[in-house]
């Protein structure tokens, strides 16, 4: 079975009052934070994930900023 994996830049922004905010550029409207980094890390997987769920069932395109086979 041929899977593709869709890797995307993150970018992690520590917060003066504590936490991190988490966006993907080139997924503009895809956007999560966390208390700690791992929270973080794990939130804007599911945001991703999510996101693109919902694009795939709305029949549009996905954007990929990188492909692995």
């Amino acid at each position: 079975m041929k899977q593709t994996v869709l890797i995307y830049d993150v970018v992690f922004e520590e917060q003066e009052v504590g936490g991190y905010t988490v966006t993907v550029p080139s997924l503009p409207v895809c956007i999560s934070e966390g208390d700690t980094f791992e929270e973080a890390k794990t939130n804007i997987s599911e945001a991703i994930t999510a996101y693109l769920e919902s694009l795939a069932k709305d029949g549009k395109n996905i954007s990929q900023a990188e492909t692995n086979i």
